[in-house]
Parts: structure tokens; C-alpha cells; sequence
């Protein structure tokens, strides 16, 4: 019998057995995904949600365009909605947040007419169990003390985003 081949047979067992104990490992890791993401999503539905099954993952920032806020008016209050948001994610459904940093974090940013399609997307996106975060000024700037400027919907699944936010126009 020749030895020669002991060390590379003992290699490639050795290999296969760690490939084998890995992907046993991501499988329990990842395989309950979709249900914990679903009850913090509060859908319920059941279905899978896992990356690549039921979609990506979205942030949602709605802009209020009749206050005619700046470019870096728009910017500051994009970025207060996006931080409460994740915030609140960050608290409730870590593994949600996981899973949309995991896709990249996308935000859109789309516009609204005015304070009552703002006031009525943020009931649709509660009923549905999405995160939302209502953002007002504090009127040092540009607009009035307490304005609404800005809604952030999500992070949450895409599909779901865009069955309260779809039809808006990007900003």
C-alpha cells in the first residue's frame, strides 16, 4: 500500500467533515429566519420571507414636497427618519435589521403632496405591521415649529412596502 496519498485523504476528510459541520450550522442559523422575520413583521401569514424567496428589503422615506424644504433641509430630516427607524427596528425585530443590512440597506426616498397623504400612509403602514417614524421640525430653520416633514416606512419587506407606498413618485 502506498502512504503517499495519507496526508492529502486525511486533508480532504478533514475538509469535507468542516464543510459538512458548517453548512449544518448556517442551515439552523438561517433556517428559522422567515418565521421570526414574519412575527416581527406582524403579517402572519406564514409564508417564507427568507432572502431570495419572498424578496428584498426596503426603507421607505416620504418627503412632504408642499413645505418646499432645501436639498440639505430634505437631507437632515431623510437622516433623522432613518435613524429613528433603525433605532426602533434595532429594539423590536433585530433579525429583520439583520436582514436588510444583509441586502445592502436600501432606502428610497419618494415624495408626498402634503401633511394628509403623509398622515394617511403612516395609518396604512401601522395597519399592516410595518415600522414607521414620523419626523417633526423643530422649526430653527425653514419651516414652522412641529411640521411633519418626513415619514420613514421600514426597514420591512419590499412587497409589503409597496403595497402602502407604491404608487408615490420617487423625490
Amino acid at each position: 500500500m502506498d502512504l503517499s496519498y495519507g496526508p492529502l485523504v486525511l486533508g480532504v476528510a478533514a475538509g469535507l467533515g468542516c464543510g459538512l459541520l458548517l453548512g449544518w450550522r448556517l442551515g439552523a442559523r438561517f433556517g428559522s429566519t422567515s418565521k421570526s422575520l414574519l412575527k416581527g413583521n406582524g403579517n402572519g401569514s406564514g409564508e417564507a420571507s427568507v432572502m431570495g424567496e419572498g424578496g428584498e428589503f426596503k426603507m421607505i422615506l416620504v418627503v412632504r414636497n408642499d413645505l418646499k424644504m432645501g436639498k440639505g433641509k430634505v437631507a437632515a430630516q431623510c437622516s433623522h427618519a432613518a435613524v429613528s427607524a433603525y433605532k426602533q427596528v434595532q429594539r423590536r425585530n433585530p433579525e429583520l435589521l439583520r436582514q436588510w443590512e444583509y441586502c445592502g440597506q436600501p432606502k428610497v426616498v419618494v415624495k408626498a403632496p402634503d401633511e394628509d397623504t403623509l398622515i394617511d400612509l403612516l395609518g396604512r403602514a401601522k395597519e399592516v405591521g410595518l415600522p414607521v417614524s414620523l419626523i417633526q421640525d423643530a422649526g430653527r430653520t425653514q419651516i414652522a415649529p412641529g411640521s411633519r416633514t418626513v415619514l420613514g416606512i421600514g426597514p420591512g419587506l419590499a412587497d409589503l412596502i409597496d403595497s402602502v407606498t407604491g404608487d408615490l413618485k420617487l423625490y
